[in-house]
C-alpha cells in the first residue's frame, strides 16, 4: 500500500477519534490533539502484540499488519517530520521514546522494530522503586521534545511499582503564515459563543486574496505556511460552520463520512469581502483509553490482551496497557503557528462556485486542523469555542 493510501486510512482513524472527542469529553472547552501522535503509540503497541489483540488494532487503525503501521511510521519520519528549518520551512521535532523496567530485555525482534522503524530513544529504568524519578524523566524527555512548549504528559501517580513499560511520542511544529497578518490591522470584536453570549476578542485581517471555498452548510479557509526548499507544504484549514451553533453537527459529519477531508479542501485564491480570524492558543490533555474502548479497542487494556511479543520473560504474559496520556498545545497569531503534542502509553456536495467575494469572519466555534498536503497527513486537530480561555 502506498504512503498516500496509508496516510488517507490513518486521517479516517483520527476524524473518528476527533469526533468521539470534540463531541464527548472535550464538547465545552477549547481543545487540540494530534491523531498522529496516538496513532504513532497505538501503531508500538500493535508491534508487540498478537492474536486478537493485533487483530483488533490493526482493524481498528485500519491496517493489513503490522509491518504496514511500521512502515507508515518509518515513512513518516523520514518525509513528512524531518526538520524544515534549516532551509527556511516550518521547524518540526517528531520523537519516540522507550522505557523499559531494568529486570527486563526487549525481545530481539521488537527491539528491531523499536530502534529501526520509530528510531525510538530507549532506557531502562527501575519502576519497582523508582516510580516517581521515571515519571520525571518521561516529562522532562517531553519537555526537551516540545521547546519546553508541553511539560508534563503523564500525571503524578500515573507510574507506579506495577508498571514496566513506558512508550512515548512527542510532536512540535512552528510554522510562518505564508503571508503574515499584520498586527497593527488587529482589533477586538465579538465572538459568539455557545450558550448565546458573546465575549471581545482580537480577530486578525487580512485585504490579501485567501483560500476558500464554501460547500453546503460551511465554508472552509486554507493559510499556508513558509515553504522550505523541499516538496513538502503545511496549511491550517479552518472550517466553519454557517450557523453559530453547528460545530457539532460539522464534527459529526467529518468523522462519518469517508474521506471527507479529500472532498472539502479549498484550492485556489479568491477574492474575500469581511474576513477575520481570531488569535488563540489552547493546552489540551486527556486520557485516551476510555475513549478508545469506547470505539472498540479494548483488548490492550484488558488481562485477556495479548501483549507478549514485547519483552524476553514471562512476564510478557501480564502485560496490558493501564492507560493513554495525551497532551497538545497549539497558538495561531499574526506570524503563524506554534504547536506540539506528546502522547504516552503506560503499557458530500460539491462546492457550487460562487463568482462574488467570499466571506470568512470566524467569529463563532469552528474546527481546526493542521496538514501537511502533499502527503496528507494530519499533525493535529481541534476546535475553538471560546479564544479567551486557553
Amino acid at each position: 500500500m502506498d504512503l498516500r493510501e496509508s496516510i488517507r486510512n490513518q486521517t479516517d482513524v483520527a476524524l473518528g477519534i476527533t469526533k468521539g472527542l470534540l463531541l464527548g469529553e472535550g464538547k465545552d472547552s477549547n481543545l487540540v490533539f494530534s491523531p498522529l501522535s496516538i496513532h504513532v503509540v497505538l501503531s508500538l503497541i500493535a508491534a508487540g502484540s498478537k492474536g486478537p489483540t493485533l487483530e483488533q488494532l490493526l482493524s481498528f487503525l485500519k491496517s493489513k499488519s503490522s509491518d504496514q503501521l511500521n512502515s507508515l511510521a518509518s515513512q513518516l519520519i523520514a518525509v513528512v517530520f524531518s526538520d524544515g528549518s534549516p532551509s527556511g520551512g516550518p521547524r518540526l521535532s517528531f520523537a519516540n521514546g522507550v522505557w523499559l523496567d531494568k529486570s527486563l530485555s526487549l525481545k530481539p525482534s521488537f527491539k528491531q522494530v523499536v530502534d529501526n522503524a520509530y528510531k525510538a530513544f530507549l532506557d531502562q529504568i527501575d519502576f519497582q522503586t523508582k516510580a516517581a524519578e521515571a515519571t520525571s524523566e518521561v516529562n522532562s524527555w517531553v519537555e526537551k521534545e516540545t521547546s519546553g512548549l508541553i511539560k508534563e504528559v503523564l500525571p503524578p501517580g500515573s507510574v507506579d511499582h506495577t508498571t514496566r513499560l513506558i512508550f512515548a511520542n512527542a510532536l512540535y511544529f512552528k510554522g510562518v503564515w505564508n503571508e503574515k497578518f499584520n498586527a497593527s490591522a488587529t482589533k477586538e470584536l465579538d465572538f459568539h459563543l455557545l450558550n448565546g453570549s458573546s465575549v471581545k476578542v482580537p480577530f486578525m485581517t487580512s485585504k490579501k486574496k485567501q483560500i476558500v471555498s464554501a460547500f453546503d452548510g460551511f465554508k472552509v479557509l486554507g493559510l499556508p505556511y513558509r515553504q522550505g526548499e523541499d516538496k513538502r507544504s503545511f496549511s491550517m484549514y479552518f472550517f466553519l460552520p454557517d450557523a453559530k451553533d453547528g460545530l457539532a453537527a460539522l464534527v459529526e459529519k467529518l468523522g462519518s463520512e469517508s474521506k471527507f477531508l479529500d472532498r472539502h479542501l479549498p484550492s485556489e485564491k479568491i477574492e474575500v469581502g469581511d474576513f477575520r480570524i481570531p488569535r488563540f492558543k489552547i493546552s489540551f490533555g486527556f486520557e485516551a483509553s476510555n475513549l478508545l474502548k469506547g470505539l472498540g479497542l479494548v483488548l490492550p487494556f484488558s488481562s485477556a490482551g495479548d501483549l507478549t511479543e514485547m519483552v524476553d520473560s514471562p512476564v510478557g504474559q501480564n502485560l496490558y496497557v493501564s492507560s493513554i496520556f495525551h497532551k497538545s498545545f497549539i497558538e495561531v497569531n499574526e506570524e503563524g503557528t506554534e504547536a506540539a503534542a506528546a502522547s504516552a502509553a503506560v503499557i458530500a456536495v460539491r462546492g457550487i462556485r460562487f463568482p462574488e467575494k467570499i466571506d470568512f469572519v470566524a467569529d463563532h466555534p469552528f474546527l481546526f486542523l493542521l496538514r501537511e498536503d502533499m502527503t496528507g497527513t494530519v499533525l493535529f486537530i481541534g476546535h475553538v469555542v471560546n479564544p479567551l480561555t486557553g
